[in-house]
């Protein structure tokens, strides 16, 4: 070719001051709070130790193994505790144990581990979507995109995305549903459907609900400017938007026909917002339907092209200053690039390391994909391009490697080696700062 927010209550007995069975509450929910978090602590403390254990094949002896194993069956004991707390009575509680499955989820591939539970975290995760609010609903929907992610595209990945998908499209188009979890639904529903869609009813399905979502930020007939939104309501429709485009590249041509009459007279005007994503996520979908009505060698799919580069160029080269510096700098980068691609074809290839291995960004389908894929999974994308089956399989990288101790040492650099990289670095960032400061100088 993604977000997570305590409330405490006191009563008091006569006089202002609070009763002694009001101070055993107040204690003894504290203690209960307190007792979650060190819970998630424990988890992710266990769960990290055994990821980094496992990380690299050990030099090693039979005991390295037998620790190794002993830290794995001890972070599954956690894992499952995880799992039986998604349905704790407390949202407090639920919500710590959503919060350690989404970590665990999206570091390690868990593939057998998931195999035997994936019923009862479906069921659970369901009931959070149902019965929970706002971030318990957006953590559960997070967390069914990395279980469908882990079980990957076979029966047991559409049978999990199967089974949601009807109670998503359901809180993703309920207008009195908290904004937090209709933005994650936009994104489970997309990846889901990305992943493990089992026909092109399903597919067609869920590209029609997210269109119907982003669309209400589309100028209505007559009108050149988008509709006015609050922010949560565009980051909704950003979400929106970027997983339609996603499904679009797994869409047959003759559906790309259809979406191409349909939707570049409209996108580009979209490019008014007065929302940074959404006006980069116009922009970025405008260039992935270029790139693929191009691919099918469409001609004369778009005739307003002058006016669309002038429109690209105004954003490539926007400084207005009430718009924030770092919110100015990404849309002048990203626009550069679809105004390139747009006049000349060509796509500004981007390389991602990982491990021992790279992985060319060469097309807008391809970046809209790992884009998507690396939102979810956060720093944890790189361990599963590496050992991720499905992701490996999207990106056509091969099987996994294997690798034995002496490759993986003989690729790392030392910390010393880390040390002189680093200083040089630094030594170089600092001049060539210092030469910027010299010519402002001279200018002022």
């Amino acid at each position: 070719m993604v977000v997570h927010r305590q409330e405490i209550q006191s009563l008091h007995g006569e006089g202002g001051s609070p009763s002694w069975t009001t101070r055993a509450r107040s204690s003894a929910k504290a203690d209960s709070q307190a007792s979650d978090d060190e819970a998630a602590s424990e988890v992710l403390s266990h769960y990290s130790s055994a990821s980094e254990g496992t990380s690299v094949a050990e030099e090693g002896t039979g005991s390295d193994t037998v620790d190794e194993q002993a830290q794995q069956e001890e972070v599954e004991d956690k894992l499952k505790e995880c799992i039986d707390n998604v349905l704790d009575k407390s949202a407090k509680t639920r919500q710590v144990a959503l919060e350690n499955l989404r970590l665990a989820f999206s570091s390690k591939m868990l593939f057998d581990f998931l195999l035997e539970r994936r019923l009862t975290l479906t069921d659970s995760l369901e009931k959070c979507l149902k019965k929970g609010k706002g971030e318990e609903q957006s953590l559960a929907a997070t967390v069914l995109t990395l279980l469908c992610l882990q079980m990957g595209s076979g029966p047991e990945g559409e049978e999990v995305f199967r089974s949601l998908k009807p109670l998503l499209i359901n809180i993703l188009t309920d207008t009195s549903a908290s904004p937090i979890s209709r933005q994650s639904c936009a994104v489970a529903l997309g990846m889901c459907c990305y992943i493990a869609a089992a026909d092109l009813e399903d597919l067609i399905s869920c590209l029609t609900c997210l269109e119907g979502i982003f669309s209400t930020s589309c100028p209505e007939e007559g009108n050149s400017m988008p509709a006015q939104h609050s922010p949560l309501l565009q980051t909704l429709h950003c979400n929106a938007l970027q997983s339609w485009s996603l499904l679009l590249t797994i869409c047959p041509s003759s559906y790309i026909k259809k979406i191409l009459d349909n939707h570049l007279l409209k996108l580009p005007l979209m490019l008014s917002s007065d929302n940074v994503n959404l006006r980069i996520t116009a922009g970025e979908t405008i260039a992935l339907l270029f790139e693929l009505a191009r691919d099918m060698e469409e001609d004369n799919f778009y005739e307003d092209t002058d006016l669309l580069c002038t429109k690209l160029k105004a954003l490539a080269t926007d400084s207005n200053k009430y718009r924030a510096k770092t919110d100015r700098r990404r849309q002048r980068s990203i626009f550069r690039d679809v105004l390139h691609f747009i006049e000349s074809g060509e796509f500004h290839e981007e390389t991602i390391r990982f491990g021992l291995e790279c992985m060319y960004v060469d097309s807008w389908v391809r970046r809209r994909t790992y884009d998507a894929f690396k939102e979810v999974l956060g720093s944890g994308v790189r361990h599963h391009l590496q050992n991720n089956e499905l992701l490996r399989e999207i990106f056509d990288l091969g099987p996994p490697l294997v690798l034995d101790a002496a490759a993986i040492k003989a690729s790392k650099i030392s910390r010393f080696e880390k040390h002189l990289y680093n200083s040089a670095a630094f030594k170089a960032r600092t001049k060539a700062r210092s030469r910027v400061r010299d010519k402002r100088a001279d200018i002022l």
